[in-house]
């Protein structure tokens, strides 16, 4: 994803955070415009990936094709994301860093999520409200609002998302799929009880944008090491979609963190190897900022996506 100016204004995020493995603190400043400096004396572990084509492996669909009924799951207590591997906390961002391939060159890839207090109404089930800002080569790619929900036996569901792709800073497109408009059905995003060899299971079903992301666990209790420090007891998954099923997206997911990592296997033709780079806790006034920029974002979606029109707006707290 990237992005360039899409809310109008000059909004500047300062972030300053301690990187994990101690040391002096790096400060990283992002902009709406996609320019971004880090300053750090700490020195970055190398980051450990999953890039090994192997274009004989195929993504074995052992589970079901389509998600299972959200009104079939009890949601009482739907915005405490607390699960172990993907807690949604607001004010957390997570910065990641590192390199996509396309035509065999690595070009610098950046992806800024940060959980907002934000919240949405989608197919009666109130969900938390992420905002993803993707950058390649140091502009703005897609910019993104994002929604989940954690059902009363823990699990974590994706309730659709709104993506706005960007070229030379001027909008091209808005792939979206939100629960309950054509035909979109939301998906669980991470289970509650996490055993390898489970099988696969749907993230989610777009099939207006062919949204037919699945996951699958690979393997638990890993250890990695990224340029914020080195975790222990990592989750790996692997993720494809029905459409591409010789290669995989690889997500690394720490406890009490999130996605620390992402790599890629199979012959995958734009990979991307990322590294937590920043765990940050934003303050108010940064929150302030990252509202702004996601009502302006969700404003664009009424006026773009006829699916996403269909919902309810933002609920502001």
């Amino acid at each position: 994803m990237s992005r360039t100016s899409f809310w109008g204004g000059a909004v500047i995020l300062a972030l300053v955070v301690a990187a994990c493995s101690g040391g002096a603190e790096p400060t990283t400043t992002v902009d709406n415009g996609g320019s971004e400096t880090t300053t750090s004396t700490t020195e970055e572990p190398d980051v450990s990936t999953t890039s090994q084509p192997d274009e004989g492996e195929e993504f074995d669909v052992d589970g079901p094709i389509e998600p299972p009924p959200l009104e079939d799951a009890s949601f009482s207590d739907s915005t405490n994301v607390d699960h172990e591997f993907l807690p949604l906390t607001p004010g957390t961002q997570l910065v990641l860093d590192g390199v996509t391939l396309e035509d065999d060159e690595e070009i610098p890839h950046r992806i800024v999520y940060t959980v907002s207090d934000l919240t949405k109404v989608i197919g009666g089930v109130e969900g938390v409200v992420s905002y993803i800002l993707d950058y390649s080569d140091g502009e703005l790619a897609e910019a993104e609002i994002a929604f989940f929900a954690q059902d009363d036996e823990g699990n974590v569901w994706h309730l659709g998302e709104y993506p706005e792709e960007y070229e030379e800073g001027e909008f091209v497109a808005a792939p979206a799929w939100v629960h309950g408009a054509e035909d979109a059905r939301a998906g669980i995003q991470m289970p509650a009880d996490l055993e390898p060899d489970s099988g696969s299971w749907p993230q989610g079903w777009g099939p207006a944008v062919e949204w037919t992301d699945r996951a699958r666990v690979f393997e638990v209790g890993s250890q990695t090491c990224v340029p914020a420090g080195c975790y222990e007891d990592v989750l790996i998954i692997d993720e494809n979609s029905l459409d591409e099923p010789t290669f995989f997206q690889v997500k690394y997911y720490a406890p009490g963190v999130g996605n620390i990592q992402v790599g890629w296997k199979g012959n995958d033709p734009t990979g991307e190897d990322l590294g937590l780079l920043e765990h940050n806790m934003l303050d108010e006034e940064q929150m302030a900022e990252i509202r702004e920029a996601v009502l302006a974002l969700e404003a664009s979606a009424y006026e773009h996506n006829e699916a996403y029109a269909t919902t309810e707006p933002i609920q502001v707290p």
